[in-house]
């Protein structure tokens, strides 16, 4: 696949842009592809063309948006197989991780093809009034041209989460991708090309996010940024688009605990622990990388879980009994390596990992980590490391739990293992987190809320939350 693909797509017509990136294999460090990346002109000119096809859009019904929609996701099928491997090739996931990835894509375009249909019927919805001198009705109408900027650790995934509302809703796009993780999403725009959506709704521009990320965010013709990716990059889109007044969705970083009470099932732990530390290598925001164990059961989930991370198989994403991939890239490589050094010489103790499998010298590769003993205040037990590195602490009572739980700049998720259903309901319920598993692996539904409290998020993605994050609320009042 060694060829400059083009990275630019405006009012109907793939075009290449004014120089381009290499994408990187990161198992293997070869050079996959070079994709020919935008500026600040052509997202003019994508925001221009989005504003132009905007009007005969927003009109158009909630069934014929469906139809689409549906189609993106029937197309998305077709090329499920082709799709993983893009996924696997360019983000360095197992194959079966990015099965997941493709399967979450086509089943968030269907369940946002059941809502647009749901919204014919439900406009103009009369209001109860407390005067019969009056009479009210509501409606809700796409909020304009939107920019939609997604990360590279669910490439796909992110984008349908935000897009397909977004078109569901009336709305028309310019989408800005990873620019490290191009290729699974400009196969995926070409899908959406080939959808029969009218020209202008769908644009697409690769690039940085100096170049392209911030000229959209500041763009006055461009009424709602939705981004997803780190914490500083959120501060400057919001900065960006305060200038212009614009609204903001942010999907950031997170700091999640897994919560292991006293009467938990062990072996179903572990599991949960590795699932939610080295899932994805650990880069994903809603990893449960601080564990908090009941004392009581502490010493035995150690030693289960040393030996099960230890014996997890790191390796290239297409081999048949791999379980963990790679990091993205040398850049966040080091940065997690950094890390892990840094936390071993702040006193806390490494328990397994830390280094790269001596088998794989090429690539970008770490063994599961797990530390103990981790200080409160150092930046592993704080901070957002975005690998596969967990830390493990003891409690001693369910309030002491909940307060460690809470002790976070972030509120993304947490997960709760507990024989008891009231018990870890009442734990739950206690937990400062947008989204909260009892017993359960990190299982993500269309249907339900993607977000979290505190520096976490601003608003809220999928379900009826998603749609509404695009919308605007008209209400229309008359005399009777």
């Amino acid at each position: 696949m060694n060829a400059v693909l083009n990275g630019v797509y405006i009012n109907g017509a793939w075009r290449a842009g004014h120089a381009s990136l290499e994408v990187i294999n990161p198992a293997t460090e070869a050079v996959l592809a070079h994709v020919s990346i935008g500026d600040a002109n052509a997202v003019a000119e994508a925001v221009e063309a989005a504003s132009a096809a905007f009007s005969a859009w927003s009109k158009s019904t909630g069934r014929d948006r469906a139809a689409l929609l549906r189609t993106i996701a029937q197309g998305v099928g077709e090329q499920r197989e082709h799709l993983m491997h893009l996924q696997s090739s360019n983000n360095g996931k197992p194959l079966f991780e990015a099965a997941i990835d493709v399967d979450d894509v086509i089943a968030t375009f269907d369940y946002y093809a059941s809502v647009a249909e749901a919204m014919d019927a439900s406009q103009d919805r009369p209001v109860e009034l407390p005067s019969t001198d009056f009479s009210a009705r509501l409606r809700r109408e796409p909020c304009g041209v939107v920019g939609l900027i997604v990360p590279w650790n669910f490439p796909m995934v992110t984008t349908a989460w935000k897009l397909a509302p977004a078109l569901a809703a009336g709305c028309c796009v310019v989408l800005k991708p990873s620019e490290v993780t191009p290729l699974a999403e400009l196969q995926l725009a070409r899908i959406i090309a080939e959808a029969g959506l009218p020209t202008g709704v769908f644009n697409l521009v690769c690039g940085t996010g100096l170049d392209v990320g911030a000229p959209l965010a500041a763009d006055r013709r461009v009424a709602k940024i939705s981004f997803t990716g780190s914490n500083a990059v959120g501060v400057q889109v919001m900065q960006r688009a305060a200038e212009t007044i614009k609204g903001v969705s942010l999907e950031l970083g997170g700091k999640s605990s897994l919560l292991v009470l006293a009467d938990a099932d062990l072996d179903l732990a572990v599991e949960l622990a590795c699932g939610g530390g080295f899932f994805n290598a650990g880069q994903m925001c809603s990893a449960t990388s601080r564990v908090l164990v009941a004392d009581s059961l502490a010493d035995e989930f150690l030693r289960r879980l040393q030996a099960r991370a230890e014996g997890i198989r790191v390796a290239d994403p297409f081999a048949d009994d791999v379980e963990m991939g790679a990091l993205i890239n040398r850049v966040h490589y080091q940065r997690v390596r950094g890390h892990i050094q840094r936390g071993v010489e702040a006193g806390a103790r490494l328990l397994c990992g830390g280094d790269r499998p001596v088998d794989l010298p090429k690539g970008f590769f770490i063994r599961p980590t797990v530390f103990t003993d981790v200080p409160l205040d150092s930046a592993l037990w704080n901070e957002e490391i975005f690998g596969p590195v967990l830390c493990v602490r003891r409690f001693t009572c369910e309030a002491e739990a909940i307060a460690l739980a809470n002790d976070s700049d972030f509120g993304l998720v947490a997960s709760v293992v507990s024989a008891s259903t009231e018990t870890a309901e009442r734990v739950a319920n206690a937990l400062q987190a947008g989204l909260v598993w009892i017993n359960a692996p990190q299982v993500i539904f269309p249907h339900t809320a993607w977000g979290g409290y505190k520096q976490s998020s601003i608003g809220r993605e999928l379900g009826p939350w998603g749609l509404a994050a695009f919308q605007e609320i008209k209400h229309v009042i008359r005399s009777n």
